[in-house]
């Protein structure tokens, strides 16, 4: 059997993104920048006050209880278009634009002004330094300089960055296509009553749901029934292109499985099968006419643990980003037999102390029909190949579950 590490590296080593795409910013968030963006203006432009108060000269300044005569007002939008002279001042409030002239700021608390109108006298009460509460030009950005690199996921905060830069659209990757299909004659979709040995087709509402919540656009292919060709029909009838295509079931040996067998007709082909891995050993990965294939298996446990370490890199590959799992070290709450060859990924619960101090609890039961305790699990202690036996207290890897997959 296939190592996890091995399995993951060959999924991606096939994965790239599609055409870049120049998209508004408004579309940008959660996707994956194509190329450098760099600022198309200075922030600020130019020299702006930081505060509300009075624009002067430090020559005139010298001491307190001096004496300078308000000539205009700047606000922030309203610059005041003169020139600053001797003994002059000018009213301002914070994000105006500094006066040609100017080179302090007086807190507008440090002077004892006569009016709030040109022509008042203005009593400094506090001598004030020299750039003191002036932002200069390019305080934050500089105009031509790279304010975001190719790859970066793009959040709320770097669109403003980008928008108050300058721009209106960058070029970013496209956001994969993902089919999903389950395949079982048990299966009946969300919303009828499931007859005698049928199940709700729950797989394909979480891997819809973690595709879309990883940046891609889920496309629902149906349930393909257990009959040899099915899975092929449904997918080769896509209403979209599809970048990957990602089932569930039908990847074990029963006489009712076929999707491995129906990964050697013409325009298929079959990469492996079989992992070293618990819960989730028969993952497969092929391709169907040039797509990537993914095939988890049917247990709903063993199909999102699978999405988790295997699909959400290739969704981030294929968006133009990569993805590595948060790992951590924890002590054990209990002890551990000794693990087989296969990479044990135990659904637990990860807590922290006030003093900051990791502790994680594995379920007592480790099922992998059992949607029920991997969906209050917050964490997944990951066991490598002949573990040995653990004690209560021993430090163990642990991998964070992100809240919302």
């Amino acid at each position: 059997m296939l190592p996890v590490a091995e399995a993951r590296e060959r999924i991606l080593a096939g994965l790239s993104p599609g055409q870049a795409e120049t998209c508004h910013l408004a579309e940008a968030m959660g996707r994956v920048l194509a190329s450098d963006v760099a600022a198309r203006l200075s922030l600020p432009v130019e020299p702006v006050s930081a505060m509300d108060g009075y624009a002067a000269r430090v020559a005139d300044c010298g001491s307190v209880g001096t004496t300078l005569t308000r000539i205009g007002e700047s606000a922030a939008g309203r610059p005041w278009t003169g020139t600053l002279g001797a003994g002059q001042a000018v009213r301002i409030f914070t994000g105006a634009v500094i006066p040609d002239g100017a080179d302090c700021i007086i807190l507008q608390e440090d002077v004892d002004a006569s009016a709030e109108e040109d022509g008042a006298s203005v009593i400094i009460r506090e001598v004030p330094r020299e750039g003191r509460f002036i932002r200069p030009a390019g305080l934050d950005v500089t105009a031509g300089d790279i304010i975001l690199a190719a790859g970066t996921v793009m959040s709320a905060r770097l669109i403003a960055l980008a928008t108050s830069a300058g721009h209106t659209h960058v070029s970013l990757w496209p956001r994969p296509h993902v089919g999903v299909l389950s395949t079982g004659d048990e299966l009946v979709i969300p919303g009828e009553t499931p007859g005698r040995g049928q199940i709700i087709s729950s797989n394909a509402t979480y891997l819809s749901a973690f595709v879309r919540a990883c940046g891609g656009v889920p496309v629902n292919l149906g349930i393909a029934r257990d009959r040899p060709g099915a899975m092929l029909e449904q997918v080769r009838s896509a209403p979209l292109p599809l970048d990957l295509i990602v089932t569930t079931g039908g990847a074990s040996v029963g006489v009712h499985d076929h999707v491995v067998d129906d990964l050697s007709s013409s325009g298929t082909e079959l990469g492996f099968w079989k992992i070293a891995m618990r819960p989730g050993k028969p993952l497969i990965h092929g391709q169907i006419d040039g797509i990537p294939l993914l095939g988890l298996p049917g247990n709903p446990v063993s199909s999102a643990v699978c999405a988790n370490i295997f699909l959400r890199p290739a969704i981030a590959r294929l968006s133009g980003g990569s993805y590595e799992p948060e790992l951590v070290t924890a002590r054990l709450g209990c002890d551990l037999p000794e693990n087989d060859r296969r990479q044990d990924y135990l659904r637990s619960t990860l807590a922290v102390d006030a003093d900051g101090n990791m502790a994680v609890e594995p379920a007592r039961k480790q099922d992998s029909s059992m949607i029920g305790i991997y969906a209050h699990a917050n964490a997944l202690i990951v066991r490598p190949p002949f573990d040995p036996p653990k004690s209560a207290g021993d430090a163990v890897m642990v991998m964070r579950l992100d809240p919302l997959l």
